[in-house]
C-alpha cells in the first residue's frame, strides 16, 4: 500500500470511530437456509457495510481495475470449497498456486480492509463476509446493481492446496456444457449462469487465454472472429510473444463500467474467450443473452440472483471454521 493509501486509510478509521454509526439498529434479522442471514451483524458490528464500501471505493479511486479484480477473487474463492476466504491464504501449498489463479490480484485490499473492520469490530467479522462485501460493492460502484447479500460465512481453518483449485476452477477453453454444469452445482439457472458470466462486463482478459480463439482452426470454424476484432487482439496478442501471461486486452470498450456490453458484444460475434461465443449460438443460453442484451435491467436482476447464490453456497456457519484476524494467514 502507497502513502496516499495510507492516508485514506487513516482518515477513514477516524472516521469510523468518530462517527455515530457505531449505535444499534432496529433492522428485522431475515435468516438464509444455510446458516447465513440478512442483519448478521446489526448488533455485533453495525458500521461494517458501511467501512467496507468506503474502504472499497477508496482502492477503486486509486486503481479503478480493481473493481474487476475483487470480482474475480471471490468468484475464485467461492468455486474452491465455498466462500471461506481461503484463497487469502499465503503458504506453500495454497490454492493460489494453482495455474488456475494466474493473474488474480489485490488480495492485500481485502486485508487492508479487515484491519480497519478489527478497529471497529475486533475479532467479529470473517475475511470471507469482508470479500463478498468488497466484491459486491464493486459492482455497484462500477455502475452495478445494488445486492443486498446474507452474511454471517466463516473462515476456512483448513485452507484447500492447489490442486484441489486446479480441478474445481473452470479452464478459460471452457463451453457452454462444462460452464452449465459448473454452475447448477451452486445452485444457478440456466438464465442465472448467463448473467453470471456477464461479471465480464469489466475488466480484461490475458493474452494467454484468447489464443485459441484467435489461432486454434477448431475454435474458428465454431465461430468465427470478425476481422476488425481478430486484427485487435492479434496486435496485443501476437501469436508465439512471450508476454502472453502479462499482456491483457479489455473485454470489452467499457471495461471500468459493469454494464450489458459484454453481451452486446457476445451477440454481435465480439466475444473475446470461447464461452462469450459460444453462448449466442447455444439453443439453450441464446435466448438469455439477446434478452440481456436489449435490457440491462434483466440482466442486472439475473446478476443479483447469481452472485447471492453463488456468494451463499456451501459455505462454512455457526460453530464450523473460524475468524481470522489477519486474512492471509490462519490465525
Amino acid at each position: 500500500m502507497d502513502l496516499s493509501e495510507k492516508i485514506s486509510f487513516i482518515v477513514l478509521l477516524f472516521q469510523v470511530v468518530l462517527s455515530g454509526v457505531v449505535g444499534q439498529t432496529n433492522k428485522v434479522i431475515h435468516h438464509h437456509n444455510n446458516g447465513l442471514s440478512y442483519g448478521f451483524y446489526d448488533q455485533s458490528c453495525p458500521q461494517l457495510e458501511t467501512i467496507v464500501r468506503g474502504a472499497t471505493q477508496t482502492f477503486l479511486l486509486s486503481d479503478p481495475t480493481t473493481a474487476a479484480a475483487l470480482l474475480r477473487l471471490m468468484f475464485h474463492d467461492c468455486q474452491v470449497q465455498g466462500c471461506d476466504a481461503s484463497i487469502l491464504i499465503d503458504s506453500f501449498q495454497s490454492e493460489m498456486r494453482s495455474d488456475k489463479n494466474f493473474g488474480v490480484r489485490q488480495r492485500g485490499v481485502i486485508n487492508a480492509i479487515k484491519s480497519v473492520v478489527e478497529a471497529a469490530c475486533p475479532w467479529r467479522v470473517s475475511c470471507a463476509d469482508i470479500l463478498v462485501l468488497a466484491a459486491r460493492d464493486s459492482v455497484a460502484l462500477s455502475g452495478g446493481p445494488p445486492i443486498d447479500v446474507p452474511l454471517g460465512r466463516r473462515d476456512s481453518s483448513n485452507p484447500p492446496n492447489y490442486k484441489l483449485a486446479n480441478s474445481l476452477l473452470p479452464p478459460a477453453t471452457a463451453g457452454v456444457d462444462a460452464t452449465l454444469r459448473l454452475f447448477a452445482q451452486k445452485g444457478l439457472t440456466v438464465e442465472e449462469s448467463v448473467a453470471i458470466i456477464g461479471a465480464h462486463s469489466i475488466g480484461a482478459t490475458h493474452c494467454v487465454n484468447v489464443r485459441r480463439r484467435l489461432f486454434d482452426s477448431n475454435a474458428q470454424r465454431e465461430s468465427k472472429v470478425p476481422a476488425d476484432l481478430a486484427a485487435l487482439l492479434s496486435l496485443n496478442c501476437p501469436m508465439g510473444a512471450s508476454s502472453a501471461n502479462i499482456s491483457t486486452v479489455p473485454n470489452d470498450r467499457t471495461s471500468l463500467t459493469f454494464d450489458n456490453r459484454y453481451y452486446v458484444n457476445a451477440v454481435s460475434g465480439r466475444g473475446v474467450l470461447n464461452i462469450d461465443a459460444a453462448m449466442p449460438t447455444d439453443p439453450r443460453t441464446a435466448g438469455h443473452v439477446k434478452r440481456f442484451a436489449t435490457n440491462e435491467e434483466e440482466f442486472f436482476r439475473a446478476f443479483s440472483s447469481a452472485f447471492v447464490k453463488l456468494s451463499s453456497s456451501n459455505v462454512l456457519t455457526g460453530e464450523r471454521g473460524v475468524i481470522r484476524r489477519n486474512c492471509d494467514t490462519l490465525y
